[in-house]
């Protein structure tokens, strides 16, 4: 009787370590998969990234407010059709330069 329990616990043990090695195997498999995936695939950077994120809701509010003012001020009081275009589209070139100095952090 006991040399057929130590037979069956042979058997037991063997299938045992035949799926822990298969398991293994897989664990193996899906952690290459996995870096490979996250060289491959960009990470997304979290919090505030960009120029313009730099500033708070406020400010950026600010910022769109009083660029929309200036827009709306040239299409009124500007008469000729060629130079609201010329004024607006300096404003917008000019626009990154004032925020820059208006908003600086650095002093």
């Amino acid at each position: 009787m006991s040399k057929e329990r130590a037979r069956r616990r042979a058997v037991r043990e063997a299938e045992a370590a035949r799926r822990q090695v298969v398991r293994e195997r897989a664990m193996a498999r899906r952690a290459r998969r996995r870096a490979l995936v996250r060289r491959l695939v960009p990470t997304a950077r979290r919090g505030r990234t960009g120029r313009l994120l730099r500033y708070s809701r406020g400010e950026r509010a600010a910022i769109v407010a009083l660029t929309l003012a200036a827009l709306v001020l040239i299409w009124l009081l500007v008469p000729d059709l060629g130079l609201r275009l010329l004024l607006i589209v300096l404003l917008l070139l000019v626009l990154p330069v004032i925020v820059v100095i208006a908003l600086n952090r650095r002093s």
